[in-house]
Parts: C-alpha cells; sequence; structure tokens
C-alpha cells in the first residue's frame, strides 16, 4: 500500500510517500480500507516529536480516517466486511490502509458520506465533549468560541446553537467570520480589529460569557478569562497560537469561575459508553440538518505534507481532507 511516513521529526515538507507493508490487524483491530482522513492540529506537533505521545519512526501521521471495513479481528465485534466506518487512529490515517482497536470505530450513519465522516470525528467529538461534559452548557447561556472558523471552532459554534446557547464567534478576519456566521453563529468579534475583552464587554452589556472554548491560547486566552461571567467557565482545549497562556488565578476566584481542561481522546477512551451517547445525539443533529461539517479542501494523498502546513500557519477554515483513494 502507499503512505506517507515521517522517517525524522521536523517539518511537514520532509513527509514522504512510499509503498511500505499492509497492516496486519490484530484480534482487537479492524482493518479499514482509507477513503479519507481528516487533518487536525495534533498532526502539526506529532510530525516535530512535540504532541503527548510518540509513535516510533517511521509512522504515519493521520488522526482520523473514514472508509470501509477490510478485515475484522478475531475479539473485533460488531463490524463486518464492506461496513462504511470513521475512526480514531491517533496516527497512521494519511494511508491506503489502517488498522485501529475496534473501540476506536464506528460506523458511518446513512445521511454522511466518508469525506464528511473524515472530518467528523475528532472535532465534533472534541466539541461535544467540551460544552457537554466539560462545560455544562445549559439552554440560554451565551458561549464565546475563539477560533471560531476552524475545524473545532465551527463545530463548537453547531453544537452550541443546537444546545440553545448564544453564540458570539470570534476570529482574525470578517472573511472566517462570515463561515461562522452562516454555521449561524449570533454575534461576532473580529479580534484583529478590536479588543476581544472590550468586544465581550459591549456584547454581553458588561455581564460577561458563561462559556468560552478556546482553541487558540496565548494572548486571547489572558483577554477572554477576564470576560467570563460570575460562574463562568473557560474550556481549554487547545493552543494553535503555539503559546501556552498563564492564568491570573485571582480571576477565576473574583468570578467564581473554573478552568476546566478537555481531552477527548482520553475521555472516548475511559469513558466509552457517555462517548458514544454523545456520537448519538451528534449523528441525530446531522441527519436532521443542525450540523453541516464544512470541508473546505481536500488533498491527495501525496499532498498531505502541504495541507499539514496549511492547518500548522492557521491558514486553514472548516476541516481540510486527505483523500486516500
Amino acid at each position: 500500500m502507499k503512505a506517507v511516513l515521517c522517517k525524522t521529526l521536523g517539518p511537514a515538507r520532509d513527509l514522504v510517500l512510499e509503498e511500505t507493508a499492509s497492516p496486519v490487524p490484530k484480534s482487537n483491530e479492524i482493518l479499514i480500507d482509507v477513503h479519507a482522513a481528516g487533518v487536525n492540529f495534533p498532526d502539526t506537533l506529532i510530525i516535530e516529536g512535540k504532541y503527548q505521545f510518540q509513535p516510533p519512526l517511521p509512522f504515519s501521521p493521520g488522526g482520523e480516517a473514514a472508509g470501509v471495513v477490510a478485515a475484522v479481528g478475531s475479539k473485533a465485534g460488531g463490524l463486518k466486511v464492506g461496513d462504511r466506518v470513521m475512526a480514531l487512529t491517533g496516527w497512521g490515517a494519511f494511508a491506503e490502509q489502517v488498522a485501529v482497536p475496534f473501540y476506536n470505530v464506528l460506523p458511518v450513519p446513512e445521511s454522511m458520506d466518508l469525506t464528511t465522516a473524515a472530518a467528523f470525528s475528532m472535532t465534533y467529538g472534541t466539541s461535544m465533549h467540551a460544552l457537554c461534559q466539560r462545560g455544562n452548557l445549559q439552554p440560554g447561556e451565551t458561549l464565546l468560541v475563539l477560533g471560531a472558523s476552524g475545524g473545532v471552532g465551527l463545530a463548537a459554534v453547531e453544537i452550541g446553537k443546537a444546545m440553545g446557547a448564544k453564540v458570539i464567534a470570534a476570529a482574525s478576519s470578517a472573511e472566517k467570520l462570515a463561515v461562522a456566521k452562516a454555521a449561524g453563529a449570533d454575534e461576532l468579534i473580529d479580534y484583529s480589529q478590536a479588543s476581544l475583552k472590550e468586544e465581550i464587554k459591549r456584547l454581553t452589556a458588561g455581564k460577561g460569557v458563561d462559556v468560552i472554548y478556546d482553541p487558540v491560547g496565548g494572548e486571547l486566552f489572558d483577554q477572554a478569562v477576564r470576560g467570563l461571567a460570575w460562574n463562568g467557565r473557560l474550556l481549554v482545549v487547545g493552543f494553535a497560537s503555539g503559546t501556552i497562556p498563564q492564568l491570573p488565578v485571582n480571576l477565576a476566584l473574583l468570578k467564581g469561575a473554573a478552568v476546566v481542561g478537555v481531552f477527548w481522546g482520553s475521555f472516548a477512551q475511559r469513558q466509552p459508553e457517555d462517548n458514544a451517547a454523545n456520537f448519538r445525539q451528534l449523528f441525530a443533529w446531522h441527519a436532521e440538518g443542525k450540523l453541516k461539517p464544512l470541508v473546505s479542501q481536500t488533498y491527495p494523498l501525496a499532498e498531505a505534507g502541504t495541507a499539514i502546513e496549511q492547518l500548522g500557519q492557521r491558514r486553514a477554515v472548516g476541516k481540510l481532507v486527505v483523500l486516500a483513494r
């Protein structure tokens, strides 16, 4: 099979497309013929040795895939050859085949094509877990989404609306905000043109926001945390800015606020029943037309490195997907 390989830790331009041996599924694994693979921020980190875990070299990046079941391990029940599936792979998805533990594989609903499925699991799984289990977002509350035009940001906008919240989308340009508006955002903040802190204050009449969804970090975190309402929750999703911020904990004290970490991958492994319930709801919302994943661009397998670079440089809107066949 063909696979995009990381042979030395470094930039995406060093990735190579080569013929390699097809994976042999273990007894608890599903072998998937990959049709499409989503590009995510962890892909930009894992190839440079900066992620929470590091596979041995050489490896193929790609943390999520969608395709068709090619083989089923002897202890991997629930699926059969020919089923359409989506999978959380960790790495290995930028290849024509990948073997995945059965508990990380879900059937693709009839309402969804495989390209969309490849762009769905990580962004919507992360945002659903963040807003439901970690943020406890309630109908009528105000949700602020930073980086609102990116994959997880757009998912958070749509899920927030589906949960009955008022959604304020924040991004770095009018073009990106137009995408968030189309996804259902009620109010918009262009933080390249105005103070995020002051705009939060203006849009909430000084009350502040109940929940902040932050996949960006850096300076935006510093401004956003000051815009929390009493009993507000700030969700730490990631650090796309490249800077991990420091929290003045007196602000949490004065606002009775909580700063809450979000690690969906670990949640999915530790609380599989809750994760499955989340996806049942997500699939139902998708079938109802409440969730419309935006795949802004697709790339052939040979250009996976270009896709990772685009995402790492924060040029992507919505999701980028690599097509394996």
